[in-house]
């Protein structure tokens, strides 16, 4: 297989930026992602081109100025800390992005044609779900949900995971025009808690059958690693025993209107019948706009091994 899909952190490194994705290096033609690393003081302009931007604090607080708009972001001291805003911006668009204290700041992007204004997304209107149960128990922010927030193209959520559980499980793709699932492109970007920690994340596809297919990839994901998902099933996403896992899904597809349409694998996908009487894991929500219900596990061997 040609195409490189798992990126560990620092790979995709543009100067002092963490990350880089475009949808040329992916090899596809719709999502992207950069991380901006802004020093304290510091401003950046940037061009949107023919891509629809959302502009994502992952630490730190921003003002964000683009067409006699301003809005300022609270942001949050990291990803585990608790449910940020958020702003739009549109194609053919320049934004000034500053930060007074510094941090990194996510830019979600997507190739889109139809143009909307700029808008500001409160941290407040940032719909919660607590999704799966038992050890399947995630927090899913919907900041960017097709039901929650207008574009054209561009699809973004995060996902917290406590320390032991799985995300992204059953398993589930979607690569195919067909009712209940839709072509979708996918970048997970993982930030794990702990100096430490580490994750799982699986991407696999099938063959006539239910035979194997021609990828089938775990991997073990760390701080700042990414994985791209051209198709296949992906999950599940499973975080460490104390280690929170964290990780934004970048999203879009040809489809005119905007969806989330998956495919389980069949396989599996009996676990998300059990999940309306099964017990969710009360650790949940791990945070909000206010902040952190608790305070973070932070477990360490002795031995740091």
């Amino acid at each position: 297989m040609t195409q490189r899909l798992f990126h560990p952190h620092g790979s995709l490194a543009d100067g002092g930026d963490p990350v880089l994705v475009t949808p040329q290096l992916a090899g596809w033609a719709y999502a992207g992602l950069r991380v901006l690393r802004l020093a304290p003081g510091s401003e950046r302009v940037v061009a949107t081109g023919t891509t629809e931007t959302a502009v994502l604090p992952l630490s730190g607080s921003y003002t964000v100025e683009c067409e006699g708009r301003r809005f300022d972001l609270a942001g949050r001291d990291d990803v585990f800390s608790r449910v940020t805003d958020f702003a739009y911006v549109p194609v053919d668009a320049e934004a000034r992005i500053a930060s007074a204290g510094g941090g990194d700041v996510a830019l979600c992007t997507a190739e889109a044609t139809r143009r909307l204004d700029p808008a500001y997304g409160p941290a407040e209107d940032v719909a919660v779900e607590i999704r799966g149960a038992g050890q399947a128990s995630r927090q899913v922010n919907n900041f960017l949900h097709p039901d929650a927030f207008d574009a054209d193209k561009l699809v973004a959520v995060e996902l917290l995971t406590p320390e032991g559980n799985w995300s992204s499980f059953p398993p589930h793709k979607h690569d195919e025009d067909r009712d209940g699932e839709a072509i979708l492109e996918e970048i997970y970007y993982f930030r794990v808690a702990g100096d430490d920690g580490f994750a799982f994340h699986r991407l696999y596809t099938k063959g006539p059958g239910g035979a194997g297919g021609d990828i089938d990839e775990t991997v073990t994901v760390r701080d700042g690693d990414v994985f791209l998902v051209p198709r296949g099933y992906h999950g599940p996403c499973v975080a460490a025993p104390g280690y929170e896992l964290y990780y934004l899904n970048v999203l879009a597809g040809p489809a005119e209107e905007r969806t989330m349409a998956f495919c389980d694998d069949p396989a599996h996908a009996w676990i998300r019948d059990t999940w309306p009487a099964g017990p969710r894991d009360d650790r949940l929500p791990l945070t909000g706009p206010a902040g952190r219900a608790r305070e973070r596990v932070r477990l360490r061997s002795p031995l740091g091994s």
